[in-house]
């Protein structure tokens, strides 16, 4: 596993496979309602805003939010948990059966309230929220009803969400339980803690904390990398977890796993109106992913998408299949742009490479015009190694040593192009003549040269042979050359 994010264009394969999915979702259960309106002066009895309601609405929140997110990405969920005999109850039960991917599993009581909250918004601000719940343990009655319907819905799931609000659903004996009947059926579970305390999660696949609750429960601040990861870690002991992903707001995504690199995903908001249920869209998302068979690190890359789009919607949300198709070939598209690095910054990534034992290549040229033979140069190289660089004659570079009409094509249009390459992972531009000084800088392991060249006459072998590496001859495809393609335009 590398420390690196995979590509969105790979994720992208994983969608055809969200609709055979099934997500079991077990946790709180909640209604939000929201009150919107405007406020146009100050309480005479008291200096408070006065709220003129202009519109209401409600929809599902909390583990039933995770289900509705499941459903709403393509996928199909179960949601078990309690509601109250009450109207919020009816009118969670009336939300989930006008969902068809969603199936309920829950069980009705009359001795607590369904958890309801209720926020006011003003102008797109929140003025107030009222919480109406028993937070309560549930009592050992409905304890053993949660755990039968769990049991119950368990064999049509392919992985298992623990969604804890902490409103008393997901008590020691629920999660213990659960969690043991998903293991021994050899279904994931991932865990979405509000505890102190980890060590109620024992045994779950995945913890996802967000930094808050992963710096209370590990005692270190997630302020940065480093205690993101030292955090994660601590969860992990805590848990005897299999992985922990750290949500860290506008940081980011951190994944802790055992035997394995740290992964961090920057952001993938481009605009935030409202945070409320974004986690639940990124556990919905990842849990999807998992089920369709993503490793972790892919699962979370496309938590992390479905995340951003999510909370740039208002209250609580959503994230359809199509958005989040939209989210992956947008930024795939960005991502070309991404590939294409200043030599100081290529040569810490390709630190953060050999730090994860991965082999890196290297391999050069002006690229005026890309033509099969480029292609399949570049292919053959990066089936030898784990990570491929192309280093790119800049403009002034291409300029002295082909001559004043050349380059045909702009130094950042041919990184563009070369970026959109599959196998290439990262450009760098030289304005040297030769990629001698870059080399030095990155010390490849390989260093690749077409076979119209001599290993003696490789710019740069006795570096890469000298730090260990070694250089390799690639055949080129016949009759394929930018100058040859130039001469016949110009001939007609």
């Amino acid at each position: 596993m590398t420390d690196s994010p995979p590509a969105d264009g790979a994720l992208a394969g994983l969608l055809p496979l969200f609709a055979g999915a099934t997500v079991l979702v077990l946790g709180d259960v909640m209604l939000d309602r929201y009150v919107h309106g405007e406020v146009r002066r100050i309480s005479p009895e008291a200096p408070i805003p006065v709220l003129r309601a202009q519109a209401r609405r409600a929809v599902l929140g909390g583990a039933a939010n995770v289900a509705q997110n499941v459903a709403a990405l393509g996928a199909r969920a179960l949601i078990a948990g309690v509601v109250g005999l009450d109207d919020a109850g009816t009118e969670i039960g009336r939300a989930l059966a006008a969902t068809p991917d969603i199936t309920a599993c829950l069980v009705a009581t009359p001795n607590r309230p369904t958890t309801v909250k209720t926020r006011f918004v003003s102008g797109g601000h929140q003025l107030l929220r009222l919480d109406e719940e028993d937070a309560s343990a549930i009592d050992e009655h409905t304890e053993a009803r949660v755990i039968a319907e769990f049991e119950a819905a368990l064999a049509r799931a392919d992985v298992v969400v623990l969604s804890d609000y902490a409103k008393g659903v997901l008590t020691d004996k629920v999660l213990a339980r659960c969690t043991a009947l998903a293991r021994a059926a050899g279904k994931k579970v991932i865990a979405d803690p509000k505890r102190a305390d980890f060590t109620a999660y024992h045994g779950v696949d995945v913890l996802t904390p967000n930094e808050q609750e992963a710096a209370r429960a590990g005692g270190v601040s997630c302020d940065d990398d480093a205690g993101a990861v030292l955090a994660g870690e601590r969860a992990l002991a805590q848990a005897d977890a299999g992985a922990v992903l750290v949500t860290r707001s506008s940081k980011g995504l951190t994944l802790v796993r055992r035997g394995a690199p740290p992964v961090h995903l920057p952001t993938r908001a481009q605009a935030v109106a409202d945070v409320s249920g974004a986690g639940d869209t990124l556990i919905a998302a990842f849990a999807i992913g998992l089920a369709c068979g993503a490793d972790m690190a892919e699962a979370a890359m496309l938590a992390n998408v479905a995340a951003g789009i999510s909370v740039g919607k208002p209250g609580t949300a959503t994230v359809s299949h199509g958005e989040l198709a939209a989210g992956l070939h947008r930024r795939e598209l960005l991502a070309l742009d991404d590939k294409v690095l200043e030599a100081g910054e290529a040569r810490a990534l390709r630190e953060a490479w050999r730090g994860a034992g991965l082999r890196v290549g290297f391999t050069n040229g002006c690229f005026d015009l890309v033509h099969p033979g480029h292609v399949r140069l570049l292919g053959k190289a990066r089936a030898a190694c784990d990570r491929l660089i192309v280093g790119l004659n800049s403009d002034a570079s291409v300029k002295r040593l082909k001559g004043p009409e050349r380059p045909l094509q702009q130094e950042m249009a041919r990184a563009t192009v070369m970026a959109a390459i599959g196998a290439v992972d990262l450009v760098v531009l030289f304005e040297e003549d030769t990629p001698e000084q870059l080399i030095r800088a990155l010390l490849p392991d390989l260093l690749f040269k077409g076979a119209d060249y001599t290993i003696d006459q490789v710019v740069g072998g006795d570096i890469v042979r000298a730090a260990g590496g070694e250089v390799r001859l690639i055949d080129l495809e016949a009759g394929h050359s930018t100058t040859s393609i130039v001469r016949r335009m110009k001939t007609g």
